[in-house]
């Protein structure tokens, strides 16, 4: 679900047409051989160039020539963007905003093209040494590079997608694994007025030589990537509720009593000691509720043993 709200809200964001069930049709298909559109040859490619960076993150390098591969992946298909495909752009662009009444709308103008490739040098070697020297807190980095990298708009098309897949890419790489099973451009497809506002006022402020001003953008950033985290944990929770299923720690938790049983909770904290104290007591009432566990006593003094669901 998370792949297809993907690829179908960043494709919309830039113009497409396609709904989300149009998206998980397409991708349904065994074996594309031709497609009837342009929409579909861009979700095609999302999809091609998403697999890539949830199949191979850690081995990604922060490089230019990773941004020709997943360039060229991502307009594979688009018989018309051939001549510019894997290679920085020729023309000057802009960023224009495409809303459902078809109006188009000029953001900001983008770096010029003969400054391109000294610019992504810089943003790329910057944040290759961020990481590594991890003086920033990487949310800081990604969203930085993310928004010096729709400034600099390097590719001749298909920089507003490519900005979100390297925005999935940089946030795995940086242990925050739960992005791939939560859409973030589906997030900012339901923000596209904030998105784009949060960039044409940092750009107003982007002046040459002088100190950047994206505070609004990273607030932005931030704020969607909370929302997210929130929505996903609130799915995590009604998932347990229902009893669908135990997490990992939930079933370490279990094993653990198979092992010691009866145990006290002072046994349980003493165990888990990476884990909060309200997530463990959390943890064992699901557990109980559950019937995988037996609870007897209260407070200090409660015991568990092993349910008849437990065993």
């Amino acid at each position: 679900m998370a792949t297809v709200q993907s690829i179908g809200s960043s494709t919309r964001i830039e113009g497409s047409n396609l709904s989300d069930q149009d998206v998980a049709k397409l991708l349904g298909t065994v074996r594309i051989t031709k497609f009837a559109s342009r929409d579909q040859e861009e979700v095609a490619g999302y999809y091609d160039a998403l697999e890539v960076v949830l199949e191979n993150y850690p081995d990604i390098a922060i490089r230019e020539s990773a941004l020709f591969n997943l360039h060229g992946i991502l307009l594979k298909h688009v018989g018309k963007d051939e001549r510019h495909r894997g290679g920085y752009k020729s023309l000057s662009n802009s960023v224009n905003a495409k809303y459902p009444d078809g109006m188009t709308k000029v953001i900001f103008e983008t770096t010029p093209p003969h400054l391109v490739r000294k610019e992504m040098e810089d943003l790329l070697s910057w944040t290759r040494a961020r990481f590594k020297e991890k003086e920033i807190h990487p949310l800081l980095v990604v969203g930085l590079f993310v928004y010096e990298f729709l400034s600099i708009h390097p590719f001749q098309d298909g920089n507003g997608r490519l900005s979100r897949l390297l925005t999935t890419l940089l946030l795995l790489k940086s242990g925050y694994g739960f992005i791939q099973y939560i859409s973030f451009e589906h997030q900012i497809e339901n923000r596209k007025s904030d998105y784009y506002r949060a960039l044409m006022n940092c750009q107003k402020r982007r002046k040459p030589g002088k100190a950047k001003d994206i505070a609004e953008w990273i607030h932005f950033f931030l704020g969607c990537l909370l929302e997210l985290a929130l929505k996903l944990e609130k799915k995590s929770d009604a998932l347990e509720d229902s009893g669908a299923y135990l997490n990992g720690r939930q079933k370490a938790v279990l094993n653990f009593l198979k092992q010691a049983s009866p145990v006290k909770r002072s046994d349980v904290l003493a165990r888990f000691p990476e884990v909060s104290v309200n997530t463990l007591k959390k943890d064992l009432q699901h557990l109980v509720r559950e019937g995988r566990l037996e609870k007897m006593g209260q407070r200090k003094g409660t015991t568990y043993t092993l349910g008849d669901a437990g065993t």
